[in-house]
Order: structure tokens, then C-alpha cells, then sequence
């Protein structure tokens, strides 16, 4: 008996139609003569779902009794509380049976603590299962979603269980399609619309739950996609999406490939490019690594990704990655070689476009370094000591003959074969401690040794046997190979050492700084370029590091960041300087560098100079930001001056004029309402005015709040002051916890929001203001029943002068909501709107909840030492 097939509905949250879909699978295959039931489905009272289980075999819940234990079956009582009956289940043997909420926890004493136990159970038994679950209930997903909508859920799966599903299926539903079932009573009792739609079910947690089942769903379409092709051998690229891979070199050619690859990437929907550099497995490489650090940061801010692969067979290696990644595109640069170069072979693109086959475009680019030429690779293994070699020689010269001395007198005839093994060892010595030179030296004097002392005739450099000549010449040889092999094997030791040393550096160069998008300062105030010389002063053991930089090549030098006690202020200054372009070097003071420590100090010039060009990037393009604020303020406040404040003015000016004509007798009722109108319009210029000096002070900076505990019904009442009385309903619970604010800000920023309410609300129906707590905030709600503002220009109305709709000019300048969100910011908080289920706008101020106060310390047992006797 084999095991059981597992298929999945994947929702992004509660309502999108997981049961129900499962529900009419079921009818489905009933249809078709498939035996199946119902073990356990949580209808939770939907009529939809309550009629779709219409006409299904249902297998009786074990419902949980008093206190969580479980208590008899009942069928036809199933929801979120039942357990499914594992044993009732196993009894009935189905061909497929229906499991509601795989991640659900069941009740204290069950056999199983979580229900996809009981699914791996059935699974086991040979039963096919159906089962559903929301993304919030994976286990990897969890912190993810509690940032984002602020609940911890409490019932999880691990994610191995639902990835092992034979079938995931996604159902899809979108927010506002979501939102709308809801507000219809599809998924919820009428009294839990509301507190749903304000909370968990607002648009932006649904979009970005919904992402994140869309790219979970992706991955793991992916995953299988890779399954399958490797079961089945399959070795031709599937076309399924555009993915170009992307040739480098390390050469100044990379970039034009990269920008050209992005270029055919933004042709098509959903095109991903994969930068890869092929390096041979010994290391050496004419690759500059300064270049490379350059390039994947290009390809990086292109929304690409960066890959090093080893291999010696580049063309081998490359084809091998672009397929492995099921690419359908390679891009290479046309190659650098002279036309004599290609005597000694086709080059890496003919290579790659002739192997490519079918299914792989290659694409071919020309360039302005084409048929120019590259290095050649040159080894770079650290100097031997000078005692080292000085040993060696002592070796490859005084070994041999202290030798000979030792079996002269000896009188030890060990034969011709033996003594050159002897002498061997010498060579091979000298070779491990010197390197080749001594080696070299020790095999032709320990040859000449051999033919005087031990190859007859002795004392002659003659030699009486010809097989004694093929010896020697066969000795001389083997020593100089074994020297060679011995020296290369030594060099290329230290070769990887070294190298080792320099990834460990440009790993940490990679994952610190080449992934940052925007560099920004740390904790404790440092910069990222700062931080980055820092680096690179630690790296060398330098006392100091400076990037300088100039305007011109005649202009003084200039620093842009230093790091340690005296820091140089020229280039020539420096005990070692490296340029990066014209006009920028990166200067170290405290000692001379080796060549060989210049590669990777290259490639922390190239990025620091990539860290300040951002920094500059982003200090103009705030700048910028900050003068064209400025510019629609001004522009603005002009208009806003020469219409709103002048029109109640106007009123005033009107009004008192009449109260002084003598041309006409007034009563005291007119009077009284010229006075009101007078009083009316010196109000609403000091409110117009008061509004003008607030946003005057955000803009400027000088806000300064004073936060303080404050409990929201002490506020929240003194700030409905300015509206009509039975215009707004307050709903603030007294089990609030204190928020953190000033005072008089939350006041001000109420009061602004509550009256561009009333002011848009029908008159019927006044405008509810709520609190409640979530997670560790709390939001106090502004909800009217006007006609509402379209998703386009939400955020819009929370700019200065904006004023939505048909609006009257005489309503305002458009400052208070403005005014507000710059209030709520202030102190720590945000303020959004957000649509009123049924109609309208509701405006959400968030402000961050006092903490509880921690239980005090335990107080501490008495020590037994200085406890007395008892």
C-alpha cells in the first residue's frame, strides 16, 4: 500500500474561497464515482460553505468538551473548535478525505497536537487528502506577518510539510474583491465587518499578504520546475521566462554588457538578469578585481544578480551555469585577442555559440576594447623569506657535498642507484626550502658530484659505462622535474593561502557594502564611507585612510572621509596612494605596501568611490527635493493669500463699515448678527493664520514635541471643542493603554482631523471617532460617512494647499490635514485614510502605546555565608 497523495489551497487570507474550492473539488469527484468524505471542514456559519457541503459524506467531528477535552462525536457540528476524528477516519477508509485548516491546533489530550499530524497519518494509511491553509500560517512566515499586520499567529505549520504537498494550488483573490465579500456579510457576522475591515483586512495588509503568496506559490513553482528537469534529464532550456546570463570578464568591457542586457530585460515582463564570472580553479586570473566590484554593483542597482563560478573550461563552465539556471539568453563581449591569438583557438564566444544549441541565444557585443588585447595571467605567490632561500642554497650546495664527504670516508659502496637517490633528496630539500634556483643548482653540481666520486672511472668526469651516462643524464632530469614540481606545489600553497586571505576580505567587501542600496549611518554616527575606510585601515594595518578628492587637475585636494590620527591631505603624502579616475585617490599613511596587497586594495578604492558617488547621489537628490518643496509652498501660500485670507477679511471690513455708516439705522438684531459675522471671521482668519505658523514650524524643523504617558479620553474630548455639539461620536473604552505624546500636538492634530470630518459628512449622520489597541500601538479612528476620496489622491490630501473635490474656496487653505500628519510624525506616530465600509473616509492616527511597567526583581535569598546560625 503506497502513501497518500497530499493536495493544497493556498489562500493569502481568511474568506478568498479555500473551503469553498476544496469543497467543490469534492463535488467534482463524486461526480465522477470517487469515493470521498468530509473529515473535518470549518464552515464557520457561511451559507455558501453550508450549501456546498450539501450532498457530501461527512465523517462525525470529535468535539472538544468543557475545559478542552474531548467529548462525544455529533455530526454536522463541525467549525473551528472540532477536531477531526483520526480513528473514525482510518475506519471509513476513503479514496479522498476532506481536511479543513491544516494548520489548526487541536485541543489539550487529542492524539496529535496539530492537525497536519493527523493529515500525515491518513497520508500514511494510503488515503489522499485535500486540505487548506492561509500564508500566515507558515512557519517561516510568521515574523513577516505579525510585522505587517501586527497579530502573531498562533497556529503554524512548518513550511516542509506543505512543500512535500503532491499539488499547491493557489487561490487568488484581490483586496478590493476581498474587502467588498466581506463588506457584503460573506465571510463575517454584520457586528465583526467593521472591526475586521478596520484592522487585519485593510488593503495594504491584504496586498502584501497577497504577495507574499504569490512569490511563495513561485518558488515553489520553481523548485518543481528544477524537479522534474532533473528527473526526466532534461538539459534544453525551457523557455518559461526570460533569463539572460551575462558573460564577464573583469574587464572594461563588462559594463557596456551589463547596460545592454538590462536594455533586453525591460523589453519583457518579468526578465531576470544573472551576471556570471567564470575563474579558473588555480587562481590566477587577469581579472581586475577593482573592475568586478564595479560591475556587480552595476548589475545589482539593474535588479540583477551577481555569480562566481570555477572552472577551467570557461566555455564549458559558462554553458553549464546558463543552463542550470534555465536561461534562454547569453550575452559575451566580442573577444579582446589579437588576430594572431587565434591561432590558438576559436575563443570563449565562438566556443559558447557553437555549443550553445537551439534552445540558447547567444548574443554577441561589440565594444570599444575589441581586438585590443589583454594581460597575460601572471603568478603572484608571496617572496620566500630571505633566510629561507639562504637556507635553501646551503642546502642544494653544502648537503651534497657534506654527502660525498660522509660516504668517502665511510668507505660505504651503496651502488650508483642508491647514491643518487641519496642526492636526490638534497635536491628535493633544497627545492621545499629555497624554491627552484637552489634546487637547480643542487641537481647540476650533485650530478657532477656522482660522475667524479662515484661513477667510474673515480676522479674523472669521464665515464666508462654507457648505462652509468644514461643514469646520470636520467638522475639530472628526474632532479630538475621533481625540483619544479616540489617548487610549483610550494608557490601554489602560498598561492591559495593568500587568495583564501583576499576572499575572506572581498566577502565581507561584497555582503557589507556592494548589496547597500543607499549608504547610511550607523548607530553609532558613522558614515558608510567612513566605515568602509576603517575597513580598509584594519585590513593593511595602516595608521590611517583617506579617500581625497578635487574639483580639477589643478585644483587643491580636498577630503571627502578619513579615518585614524593623522590623516594625509595630498596624495604624495602618503607612503601608499591609489587613484580611482582623475580627480579621486584613496590614501594610507603607516607603512609600504607589497605589489600583491595592491589587488584587493584596488577593489576597496573602486567601491568607496562607487560609496561616495551615492552619498553625493542622495545629498542632491534631497536637496533637490527640499527646493522644490519649498518652490510649490511658496507658490501656494501666495494663492492662498491673495484669496482665503482675504476673504474673510473682506467680511470683516464689510460689517464694520456698515456699524459706522450713518446713512442707515440699525436695530440691535442687525447689530448683534454684524458683530457675530465680524466675531465668526476673526476666528476663522486666526484659525486660517494658526494653521499657516504650524505648517510654518514643520517645514522648518523647530517642532520639538514634549512626550509624556497621556491617556487618549483626556484628549481626545477637549479636541471636539470646535465642532458643533451631536456633530461627532466618541467611542474611547477606558481600558486603553497610555499612549506616548505631547499633549498639545494630539490635541491640535485631532481637532484638524474631526473637523475636515464634519465638514464633509452629511449632516444626518455624525462622524464616529474610536479607539483600540493592536499589538504594541494604538489607533484612534475618524470615521464619516461623506462621499470619500478615490485610492489615487489618499495621499495627495495630506499635502499643503491640497483640497479635494468641489470643495468651496472659502473652506480653507487645505493646511489641517497637512498640519496634522506633520503633528502625528512628529510624535512618533503616521495618519493615513482609508475607506469607510458602506461610504466615506475614515482617517487612522497610530501613536505608539507606553509599555507595561516589568514586575519588579524578586528579592534576593539570603547568602549562606553571611547567614547566622539558626
Amino acid at each position: 500500500m503506497g502513501r497518500g497523495r497530499l493536495r493544497i489551497y493556498l489562500g493569502a487570507a481568511p474568506g478568498v474561497g479555500k473551503t469553498y474550492a476544496m469543497l467543490a473539488e469534492a463535488h467534482r469527484r463524486v461526480e465522477r464515482g470517487t469515493d470521498c468524505v468530509v473529515a473535518c471542514a470549518a464552515h464557520h456559519d457561511r451559507p455558501r460553505t453550508l450549501a456546498a457541503l450539501a450532498g457530501l459524506e461527512r465523517v462525525p467531528a470529535r468535539q472538544t468538551g468543557p475545559g478542552g477535552a474531548p467529548g462525544a462525536s455529533a455530526a454536522g457540528t463541525e467549525d473551528s473548535r472540532a477536531d477531526m476524528d483520526v480513528d473514525a477516519v482510518l475506519a471509513r477508509r476513503p479514496a479522498v478525505a476532506l481536511v479543513d485548516d491544516l494548520a489548526h491546533t487541536n485541543a489539550p489530550g487529542a492524539r496529535n497536537a496539530k492537525r497536519w499530524r493527523d493529515v500525515e497519518e491518513l497520508l500514511a494509511a494510503g488515503i489522499e487528502v485535500i486540505s487548506t491553509v492561509n500564508i500566515q500560517h507558515l512557519e517561516s512566515l510568521g515574523d513577516v506577518v505579525e510585522s505587517i499586520t501586527g497579530v502573531r499567529e498562533p497556529d503554524t505549520v512548518p513550511d516542509e510539510v506543505v512543500r512535500r504537498a503532491d499539488q499547491i494550488e493557489l487561490v487568488d483573490m484581490s483586496p478590493q474583491a476581498l474587502r467588498r465579500r466581506l463588506a457584503h456579510g460573506n465571510v463575517y457576522r454584520p457586528d465583526e465587518v467593521d472591526a475586521a475591515l478596520s484592522n487585519y483586512f485593510r488593503p495594504g495588509n491584504l496586498t502584501a499578504l497577497r504577495e507574499l503568496a504569490l512569490l511563495w506559490t513561485a518558488d515553489r513553482v520553481d523548485e518543481y520546475l528544477q524537479q522534474y528537469r532533473g528527473e526526466h534529464g532534461i538539459r534544453s532550456t525551457w523557455q518559461a521566462r526570460e533569463r539572460i546570463v551575462v558573460g564577464l570578464t573583469g574587464g572594461p568591457e563588462g559594463r557596456t554588457l551589463i547596460r545592454r542586457a538590462a536594455r533586453m530585460a525591460a523589453k519583457g515582463s518579468g526578465s531576470e538578469i544573472l551576471a556570471v564570472h567564470i575563474a579558473r580553479s588555480d587562481g590566477l586570473t587577469s581579472a581586475s578585481p577593482k573592475e568586478l566590484a564595479v560591475q556587480r554593483t552595476l548589475v545589482e542597482d539593474l535588479g540583477g544578480s551577481f555569480h562566481h563560478v570555477v572552472g577551467d573550461d570557461v566555455p564549458h563552465a559558462l554553458l553549464e551555469f546558463a543552463r542550470g539556471v534555465n536561461a534562454t539568453q547569453v550575452v559575451l563581449g566580442s573577444s579582446r585577442r589579437r588576430t594572431w591569438q587565434y591561432v590558438l583557438g576559436p575563443g570563449v564566444g565562438a566556443t559558447v555559440a557553437r555549443d550553445s544549441g537551439t534552445d540558447l541565444d547567444v548574443h554577441i557585443v561589440t565594444h570599444e576594447e575589441v581586438a585590443r588585447g589583454r594581460g597575460l595571467p601572471v603568478a603572484r605567490g608571496r617572496a620566500l623569506g630571505r633566510n629561507r632561500v639562504l637556507w635553501g642554497w646551503l642546502t642544494g650546495v653544502a648537503g651534497p657535498a657534506l654527502l660525498t664527504l660522509l660516504l668517502s670516508h665511510t668507505g660505504a659502496d651503496l651502488g650508483l642507484a642508491n647514491d643518487m637517490l641519496l642526492f636526490l633528496s638534497m635536491t628535493v630539500a633544497s627545492a621545499l626550502l629555497g624554491g627552484l634556483a637552489p634546487s637547480l643548482a643542487s641537481a647540476a653540481f650533485g650530478s657532477l658530484l656522482l660522475n667524479w666520486f662515484f661513477a667510474p672511472p673515480l676522479y674523472r668526469f669521464t665515464v666508462a659505462d654507457p648505462k652509468n651516462v644514461v643514469a646520470l643524464a636520467v638522475f639530472f632530469g628526474v632532479a630538475v622535474a621533481v625540483a619544479s614540481v616540489v617548487d610549483l606545489a610550494a608557490r601554489r600553497t602560498q598561492q591559495a593561502a593568500r587568495l583564501r586571505a583576499e576572499s575572506q576580505v572581498l566577502s565581507y567587501l561584497a555582503g557589507s557594502v556592494l548589496r547597500v542600496g543607499v549608504p547610511q549611518a550607523s548607530p553609532g554616527g558613522e558614515s558608510a564611507l567612513e566605515a568602509l575606510l576603517e575597513r580598509v585601515r584594519e585590513t593593511f594595518s595602516m595608521e590611517s585612510a583617506a579617500l581625497l578628492e578635487r574639483a580639477g587637475d589643478t585644483e587643491p585636494w580636498t577630503s571627502a572621509g578619513r579615518v585614524g590620527p593623522r590623516p594625509v591631505d595630498r596624495p604624495e603624502d602618503a607612503d601608499v596612494d591609489v587613484p580611482v579616475g582623475d580627480h579621486l585617490a584613496l590614501a594610507l599613511s603607516g607603512r609600504v605596501l607589497p605589489a600583491e596587497d595592491r589587488r584587493v586594495l584596488g577593489a576597496f578604492a573602486a567601491q568607496a568611490a562607487v560609496v561616495l558617488d551615492r552619498q553625493k547621489l542622495v545629498d542632491q537628490a534631497e536637496e533637490a527635493r527640499k527646493l522644490a518643496e519649498g518652490n510649490r509652498i511658496r507658490t501656494a501660500l501666495l494663492a492662498a493669500v491673495s484669496h482665503d485670507l482675504r476673504t474673510p477679511l473682506a467680511g470683516i471690513k464689510a460689517a464694520v463699515s456698515s456699524l459706522r455708516s450713518d446713512d442707515v439705522e440699525w436695530s440691535e438684531e442687525d447689530q448683534a448678527e454684524l458683530l457675530a459675522g465680524i466675531e465668526a471671521g476673526a476666528d476663522r482668519l486666526d484659525h486660517l493664520v494658526g494653521n499657516l505658523l504650524d505648517m510654518s514650524r514643520l517645514q522648518t524643523g523647530t517642532v520639538t514635541p514634549l512626550l509624556r504617558p497621556t491617556d487618549l479620553d483626556e484628549v481626545v474630548p477637549m479636541a471636539l471643542g470646535g465642532v458643533p455639539d451631536g456633530s461627532a461620536d466618541l467611542d474611547i473604552p477606558e481600558t486603553l493603554p497610555m499612549v506616548e505624546v505631547d499633549r498639545g500636538l494630539l490635541e491640535r492634530a485631532v481637532a484638524n482631523v474631526v473637523e475636515n470630518a464634519v465638514k464633509y459628512s452629511p449632516g444626518a449622520a455624525p462622524v464616529l471617532v474610536s479607539a483600540s489597541a493592536l499589538a504594541q500601538r494604538v489607533e484612534l479612528r475618524v470615521v464619516d460617512r461623506g462621499p470619500g476620496v478615490p485610492d489615487e489622491a489618499k495621499e495627495r490630501i495630506f499635502e499643503p494647499f491640497q483640497r479635494f473635490g468641489d470643495a468651496p474656496r472659502g473652506a480653507g487653505v487645505g493646511l489641517g490635514l497637512a498640519v496634522a500628519r506633520g503633528f502625528a510624525e512628529a510624535m512618533g506616530g503616521t495618519l493615513a485614510a482609508e475607506d469607510t465600509p458602506g461610504g466615506g473616509l475614515t482617517m487612522v492616527l497610530t501613536l505608539r502605546a507606553v509599555p507595561p511597567a516589568a514586575p519588579p526583581p524578586p528579592s534576593p535569598a539570603p547568602s549562606l555565608e553571611k547567614a547566622g546560625p539558626t
